[in-house]
Formats: C-alpha cells, structure tokens, sequence
C-alpha cells in the first residue's frame, strides 16, 4: 500500500531489539503535516498530493492562498508533492462535501486534515527517507575524499595536508572531469532506501538507524 509522509528529525538514540542486540534509532515526528492539495491528470496531467509541515511566521501570498483554500490557519514553512503514478490502482482521488481527497485501500484523507502515520505505516515495514544533509562549508581533500595526505616528516614543510598532483604534463594536459579535490561539502539531498520502522506513533514514526540532516530539518518519507 502506497504511504507518504512529512516528518522533522527529532532524537536520535539507541534501544534494544528483540535478539538483545543494541540498534540506532532515531524518532521522526510528524504531528503537524497537512495534506494541502490534490493534483489530478485533468489539471496538470500527473496525479500526486501536496503535503505542507511545519509552522512559520512569514509566508509568500500565493503559498497562503494555497492553505486557507485548504482550511489550514497555521502557516506552513516546507511543502512537498509525492507522486501517485505508480499507484493508480491503490489510489484514487475523492470529493465528499466540497472538499477534495484521496482514498488509499479503506483509509480517507481530505485537503486540510493532518496526516496520522498509524494510518499508512505499519512497524516492520522498509521505508524510503530523503533529506539534506548537513552543510560543512569549504573543505579540503582529507576532510571532503577521505585522502590520506603527505608524510609528516622528509622536508614536507607545513603541507601534510595538501592533495597532491592533479593531472598531466604534455598529454592530455588537463585536469580530468570529476577529479576529486577541496570544495563545499554537504549541503546535498540524501536519500537512504530500505530503513526499518521500530514503531509508529499518531505523532511521528520511531525508525533504525540514522537519516540525514540536522535536528529539525525536513524529511520526506516514502513507502
């Protein structure tokens, strides 16, 4: 059954799992994720919701014109769109009162409603989770790739850390494509596939393992 989600990264800890063998874990909540909009063929010619999390204070007019359409007061900081394609026999778009919404198996969801995970997910499941991942700014090769560096000692003056050769003399007389040197590192979408769900909660989803991104940052999460 296809399930989505909007979550903040909360506390990563550590617990115990059935063989006694401790295990990372980490708690993503989604207590206030919004089902916005639903986007049928007819109007874009793709099928996906549009999911809202996280109250701000100051919000563009098209983006609040979008949530009170909805019904939501709470201006909403990230919104996100998750495809439907695949899913075209699962699910299907509905109209009960004058509201929009989508029926996944017996479960309902209309425009304005929050999301309950205990709804969608289920513990012993494998989830997709996305995010971006912690900025480290300008960083050298020992840091970004991992490099070894030069000896301490031989006349290596203050330069233990340096990359060394980049690349040729007379042929091809470049430097490669992709030729791993300093640069910004992190800051990047980061996707992990296949992560266990310990527990779900009506506030947010318990998982294994770790996920990127710092505290609070925004995850989208993906059956």
């Amino acid at each position: 059954m296809p399930a989505f989600a909007l979550g903040k990264k909360s506390a990563s800890s550590q617990q115990y799992d059935k063989n006694g063998e401790r295990m990372p874990t980490t708690f993503i909540d989604t207590s206030s994720c919004h089902l916005i909009d639903i986007i049928t063929p007819e109007k874009r010619g793709y099928f996906s919701v549009k999911l809202g999390i996280g109250a701000t204070k100051n919000i563009k007019k098209p983006v609040k014109g979008e949530l009170e359409k909805a019904g939501i007061k709470t201006p909403l900081r990230f919104l996100r769109e998750f495809r439907l394609e695949d899913y075209k026999e699962n699910v299907k778009a509905i109209e009960e009162g004058g509201k929009k919404g989508i029926q996944i198996g017996e479960v309902k969801i209309f425009s304005g409603d929050v999301i309950n995970p205990t709804l969608l997910f289920k513990s012993g499941e494998l989830i997709t989770v996305s995010g971006i991942s912690k900025g480290k700014g300008f960083q050298g090769g020992v840091k970004r790739h991992g490099f070894k560096g030069r000896s301490h000692t031989h006349g290596a003056s203050r330069d233990e850390r340096a990359p060394g050769s980049i690349g040729m003399t007379t042929t091809p007389g470049r430097v490669f494509k992709g030729k791993r040197m300093a640069g910004r590192m992190g800051n990047d979408r980061v996707t992990i596939k296949n992560i266990e769900i310990v527990e779900v909660k009506e506030n947010g989803i318990l998982i294994k393992g770790l996920v990127a991104g710092a505290k609070g940052g925004l995850l989208e999460i993906r059956s």
